[in-house]
């Protein structure tokens, strides 16, 4: 079989990365076109028509300023998929360029597989119209994703969540302390995201807490399309380390953590450690997306808990003062720190196992077959 998988940012390179090599198990004779990421050009042996940091624009403002740039990759898109003619196209996650490719690919007759559902249960629910014509399967990793689906009499598959997979199957550095030069203190792992817009509005105010943690050492967790000068614009002079594609041993290793709203609060929270979630972008971008979304948390934690597991600060509540006061509680009130730590155990129950990439690949091909 022809797959054709396409993933906008650094998360769905892993899953996709992940999702190729189950495939691969399950068809011998599968061959692959991409649009992703390194971690999904390893995976496929292929390079991809378009590296996801091109693609990753967040935020209305964002994008609205990137749309010439948008447009151009979705022609590029719809071209290579005329031309190759796959099995099916597989699309993970990034909604707002996914779906524009689900109803090309529909109109074409290609086969539509969608993993990793767009988050429409926040905002705009009304696509779900939209959705149950253009694709033809969809693959949830996310318990609640289900029963919202089912309300619209369309049925889903849940397969678990990714990321499960992706830390079971994650080999640890026992050497990471020393291979990175940081001393015995105790760690606070900084995540700032993996956007630019992100990282600009929220690293300052995560360097500002070293001043007030001076028994603790600060650890960046570096996005792979940025290097370590542009980081420095932020830490400048001070000891701060920035480490890259060891996110899972910089969480094993930290006492607590500060990570922005996305993917990596779920991370953390399925290493057990605990975590402050921040968030900051654009103001008008920030007021538009208070109007539209329907969701009482940013955090996946939060949402699929259903509870405030882990404090959320958002806008103007993020700064390194608000920041420092709920890092000082999960390091020093220890009722506090277990009191998180047993929500992540709620949490743990609730993903189940791993296995998420298999289950896809196995009912992906089983649907080819049919």
């Amino acid at each position: 079989m022809k797959y054709y998988l396409i993933a906008g940012e650094t998360s769905g390179d892993l899953h996709g990365a992940n999702l190729i090599k189950a495939l691969k198990k399950e068809d011998t004779a599968a061959s692959f076109h991409i649009v992703g990421g390194d971690q999904m050009a390893t995976a496929s042996g292929e390079k991809p028509l378009i590296h996801t940091s091109e693609m990753a624009f967040m935020g209305f403002i964002e994008v609205i300023k990137n749309l010439g740039k948008i447009s151009k990759n979705l022609k590029r898109v719809k071209e290579d998929l005329l031309k190759n003619r796959p099995d099916t196209v597989i699309l993970i996650d990034f909604p707002g360029f996914n779906l524009k490719i689900a109803e090309f690919a529909k109109k074409n007759g290609i086969k539509v597989c969608y993993y990793i559902s767009p988050k429409i249960w926040a905002w705009n629910q009304g696509r779900v119209h939209k959705i149950k014509k253009i694709v033809d399967h969809m693959f949830c990793i996310l318990p609640f994703e289900v029963d919202f689906y089912k309300k619209y009499y369309y049925n889903v598959n849940y397969v678990g969540n990714p990321l499960l997979d992706a830390i079971d199957s994650h080999v640890y550095n026992e050497n990471f302390i020393q291979d990175n030069l940081l001393n015995e203190r105790p760690i606070i792992a900084l995540l700032p995201g993996s956007r630019q817009m992100e990282i600009d509005k929220l690293l300052p105010e995560m360097v500002d807490l070293y001043y007030l943690f001076p028994a603790h050492q600060f650890v960046v967790a570096g996005a792979p399309n940025f290097d370590k000068s542009y980081y420095k614009n932020f830490i400048g002079d001070l000891p701060i380390q920035v480490v890259f594609e060891q996110t899972y041993d910089l969480l094993k290793h930290a006492e607590a953590a500060v990570v922005t709203s996305g993917t990596a609060t779920l991370e953390t929270a399925i290493l057990k450690v605990p975590q402050v979630v921040v968030y900051k972008a654009n103001k008008i971008t920030v007021w538009i997306a208070r109007f539209l979304v329907k969701v009482k948390f940013i955090s996946l934690v939060n949402l699929i808990n259903g509870f405030l597991s882990v404090r959320e600060l958002i806008q103007e509540d993020c700064n390194t003062r608000t920041i420092a006061d709920e890092l000082d509680d999960l390091i020093n009130k220890n009722d506090h720190r277990l009191s998180v730590l047993e929500n992540y155990d709620i949490l743990e129950s609730k993903l189940g196992t791993p296995g998420a990439s298999e289950k896809t690949a196995k009912l992906i091909v089983e649907y080819l077959n049919q």
